[in-house]
């Protein structure tokens, strides 16, 4: 009797590792990659890249299912069915975005990075000098949010409060620099991600001059800086000459001079009454009522005139010493400025240049 009930479990044992073997062949096959070609989506939601890898877009709201199926429709994966099971064994869901899948990969591997929300970064570069309106349309571009919503994170009083800005918006405080984020992603962590580079940077300066306290500094006497800055990224062209600008520039502070910054004339042009870059600046220009022309108002503008680079913040922390008080562009070429104590001999120096636009535009005679 024993015997017969051994010989049966032994019998019962055998078939369920038998089972449990064609079950494992099975999910290994389903697993494996097909062996096949990729193919791309009509849709553009999968793209064949260049180096064989495969960019996906995962939808807003997409099942798994559609997902799985769209998968095996490109010969990525064997069955849509499997990509169900393991949709249904997974607590977390899969996450809305774009994703690179480098090819082959197993079913398990591509369900797992679709469910980690690891997301294709794209890389986007603001350049030294942009304002926030440039900035924005420069993401906006790039897939990464919309300009509207870039600017109304960039003027949320939280975000001011929280970074001790005392502005009214966060202009000159977005770091320009080379950023990765996926596409479609949340325009404060944007901004956030921009200005925490800002304050990161600065630490740096401050570490490589321990001296000048530039982290002690009060918020109001920071943004003062940063305004400087800003004006001093749009004029100086030669990096050896931005602190002798700043220097320039606080000199007539000092003395109550207006700073007369074409920089400034431009940017009321441009981004107050959005009309395009000017080649010339005229004089007529520099009569235009607005507080950022600081042709016709003494000291600072308002506020920031574009996102500093760190040469020119660099600058109005260490400004060079000197009783200059005018400088003109002389070599357009070289980008070199012609420095000088009296009007006279600033007049002397020849015409009037004023700094292209951010993005590299030439430089013309004002």
């Amino acid at each position: 009797m024993i015997r017969r009930i051994f010989r049966i479990l032994s019998i019962l044992l055998g078939f369920f590792l038998l089972l449990f073997a064609a079950a494992a062949v099975v999910v290994i096959h389903v697993n494996s990659p097909p062996g096949l070609a990729p193919r791309g989506s009509g849709d553009g939601s999968l793209r064949i890249e260049e180096d064989g890898s495969v960019t996906m877009d995962v939808r807003n709201g997409e099942s798994a299912l559609s997902v799985g199926k769209r998968l095996e429709e490109a010969g990525i994966i064997r069955s849509q069915y499997f990509w169900y099971l393991l949709s249904r064994f997974e607590k977390e869901f899969i996450k809305t975005g774009a994703y690179r899948l480098e090819l082959p990969a197993s079913q398990i591997a591509i369900h797992s990075l679709l469910v980690s929300g690891r997301q294709l970064l794209h890389r986007v570069t603001v350049p030294e000098g942009a304002t926030l309106k440039k900035t924005a349309r420069i993401f906006q571009d790039a897939g990464i949010c919309g300009a509207e919503a870039f600017l109304e994170a960039a003027r949320d009083q939280s975000l001011l409060d929280h970074y001790r800005i005392p502005g009214k918006t966060l202009e000159g405080y977005t770091f320009p620099d080379t950023y990765l984020f996926p596409l479609n992603y949340p325009p404060r962590l944007v901004v956030q991600a921009m200005v925490d580079n800002f304050y990161t940077r600065l630490g740096e300066l401050d570490e490589a001059n321990p001296e000048l306290g530039i982290l002690g500094l009060s918020p109001e006497e920071l943004y003062r800086r940063v305004r400087l800055a800003s004006i001093v990224e749009r004029e100086y062209r030669v990096d050896g000459e931005a602190p002798l600008m700043a220097g320039v520039f606080f000199n007539r502070l000092r003395i109550g001079m207006a700073l007369q910054s074409c920089a400034t004339v431009e940017y009321v042009i441009t981004e107050i009454q959005g009309k395009p870059h000017p080649e010339v600046i005229y004089t007529r220009d520099t009569e235009i009522r607005n507080p950022y022309n600081t042709y016709m108002n003494p000291g600072l503008p308002p506020g920031p005139i574009c996102s500093p680079g760190l040469t020119a913040l660099s600058a109005v922390f260490k400004p060079a010493a000197s009783d200059y008080l005018y400088f003109r562009l002389v070599d357009p070429a070289a980008g070199e400025h012609y420095f000088s104590r009296t009007l006279d001999d600033h007049i002397k120096a020849g015409v009037f240049y004023i700094k292209g636009n951010s993005s590299g535009g030439s430089t013309l005679p004002l």
